[in-house]
């Protein structure tokens, strides 16, 4: 993995990560300008399986000022991800499982300076798991201080 470009944080604290995978992505030119430039927001991601095909939505692809309007992408469509057809069906079977969906975790660009996207089957979390979480937090950096002060 190369440089990451973003992080979807917020998925580890709403979701339990079951399996992940790594996609490419069909991307404009302005797409890529704007992803170079670090303006993406994964936080409010989803994927969907639509006949055989994986699409990520609702992913924030920022427009640079340099673009020209004509040539200008949609910041928040929809756009294709490129999987093997197994990895695909895999992901269809687990969204058909009541309680998984499909998310993206992070960005970033690989050694051969190609953007992909990490994709993870996920499972929702409920109210008290997510309590439960920041208790261990706040105990884990209670600790750290007590360590470090002491």
């Amino acid at each position: 993995m190369g440089e990451t470009i973003a992080t979807n944080k917020k998925v580890f604290f709403d979701f339990y990560i079951e399996e992940k995978f790594e996609a490419g992505l069909v991307l404009q030119g302005s797409e890529v300008k704007a992803l170079r430039d670090k303006r993406v927001n994964l936080k409010d991601g989803f994927i969907k399986i639509i006949r055989g095909e994986a699409f990520v939505f609702n992913v924030h692809i920022g427009i640079l000022a340099t673009t020209n309007h004509f040539y200008a992408h949609e910041e928040r469509g929809s756009r294709k991800l490129l999987l093997h057809k197994k990895q695909i069906e895999k992901m269809h079977k687990a969204v058909e499982k009541e309680g998984f969906t499909l998310v993206p975790l992070s960005l970033y660009l690989n050694d051969r300076n190609i953007f992909k996207l990490q994709v993870a089957i996920a499972k929702g979390k409920k109210l008290y798991d997510k309590r439960s979480d920041l208790k261990e937090k706040d105990i884990k950096r209670d600790m750290e201080r007590a360590l470090k002060g002491g």
